[in-house]
């Protein structure tokens, strides 16, 4: 069991992560996909097509990062564990609704574009927790 004082500096060492830092990042990484894909191909298309990609990771998760920094989700453990069950399978809901809708709200889609934006807005996730895990040193742990 760990003391009060302990609690304190393992929440001190461990920060938590922003979850909308992580979406203003996938949304930054979206709209650069889409730049990119402009300057590459010079077709409109292909770039709605990345940005349309990147929505599908944005929206969702800000959805999820509402949901969870809400009150009610962090009233007692049990909430918490169910709110964040909750708000995954919103997430996935969303995502799958996006990304069915694809050929309907973006013209002359590509989906290699789309997929383009969408895997390089979920690698966001993976970057966020190496930043996170590179900025504090690493500290040995003791077991008492």
């Amino acid at each position: 069991m760990l003391t009060r004082e302990e609690v304190l500096a393992l929440r001190a060492a461990n920060p938590p992560l922003n979850p909308w830092r992580v979406v203003a990042a996938q949304a930054v990484v979206g709209v650069a996909v889409a730049l990119l894909a402009l300057l590459l191909t010079f077709e409109p298309a292909v770039a709605w097509s990345a940005l349309y990609g990147a929505v599908c990771v944005v929206v969702p998760g800000a959805l999820m990062a509402r949901g969870m920094t809400s009150r009610l989700t962090s009233l007692t453990p049990m909430v918490s564990a169910a709110g964040v069950l909750v708000w995954e399978m919103v997430k996935v809901a969303a995502t799958v609704a996006l990304l069915a809708g694809a050929p309907r709200f973006v013209d002359r889609l590509s989906w290699p574009a789309l997929l383009a934006g969408l895997v390089a807005c979920l690698s966001v996730y993976a970057f966020a927790l190496l930043w996170r895990a590179g900025a504090r040193p690493a500290q040995k742990r003791t077991v008492s």
